[in-house]
């Protein structure tokens, strides 16, 4: 992986799921890493089983804590000297109907999957610009693509990525950075576990069409792929992918098969 090897990787949500999964995934690539997410305990679990602790540094990150994050880049620089590569993997999902839903869950479910991932990457673009080098990845989600119910306030979250990262990518192209945006439909995480119901709690457990996605594994070693080829987009899943292609040339279409599916 010549694109990959000496580079400094920044993996948020790595405790688990897909972040986990790159992790292990990139540890033998000769990359320096550097682990967030909320659990530091879990996050040492991560480098342990990674086994090259000397090229791997652990950082405590919250997503909901907006103004600590000139402090936390600033704690991931000095690790390596330097940060190449932001993954933004980690968020929180949703289900609940739109009519039950508690309007501080959409608040939440903003303020960590789009503000969080927004003020973590303005923070460190200052870094990006000086270095003439970056690459933003962004894990969002097919529901940032076409919508589903139940998972309305995520879809708004993931769909506002979008258009942010977009928009990043045309401004700074010329400061040598890079975005890849990564859609991943069902994998096998906790992601639905995780996920807030109507009043903020979590739904704490799991569904059939999370249990039968694609293994985490499979979807790092996807978006491993997709930012060594500098990809400006790339989907992960199953069937669940051609809703794409549906939204864009059938809507009304999608619309109909969404709703048939029952998925929850």
């Amino acid at each position: 992986m010549s694109k990959i090897a000496g580079k400094t990787i920044w993996i948020t949500g790595a405790s688990s799921g897909i972040g986990k999964s790159l992790a292990l995934a990139l540890s033998s690539r000769n990359c320096n890493l550097i682990l967030s997410a909320r659990n530091a305990g879990a996050l040492q679990e991560v480098k342990s089983l990674c086994g090259n602790g000397d090229n791997i540094a652990v950082l405590p990150l919250d997503l909901n804590d907006h103004e600590g994050m000139n402090e936390v880049v600033n704690k991931a620089v000095s690790h390596f000297g330097k940060v190449d590569i932001l993954v933004n993997n980690a968020g929180i999902s949703q289900r609940s109907l739109i009519k039950d839903t508690d309007f501080s869950v959409y608040k939440k479910l903003i303020d960590i999957d789009y503000l969080g991932t927004v003020a973590l990457s303005k923070e460190i673009l200052p870094h990006f610009i000086q270095n003439q080098n970056g690459h933003y990845i962004t894990v969002t989600s097919l529901m940032g693509k076409f919508g589903s119910p139940y998972r309305s306030g995520y879809c708004g979250a993931k769909h506002a990525l979008h258009g942010f990262f977009d928009v990043m990518r045309m401004e700074h192209e010329k400061d040598g950075i890079n975005v890849t945006l990564v859609c991943p439909g069902f994998v096998q995480t906790n992601v639905a576990k995780n996920a807030l119901t109507a009043d903020g709690s979590p739904q704490e457990q799991d569904d059939v069409a999370t249990q039968n996605g694609v293994t985490p594994e499979y979807a790092a070693q996807k978006m491993i792929a997709a930012f060594e080829k500098n990809k400006f987009e790339v989907y992960i899943g199953g069937k669940e992918i051609k809703g794409i292609y549906l939204k864009r040339f059938f809507p009304k279409l999608l619309h109909k098969v969404v709703l048939k599916s029952q998925v929850r």
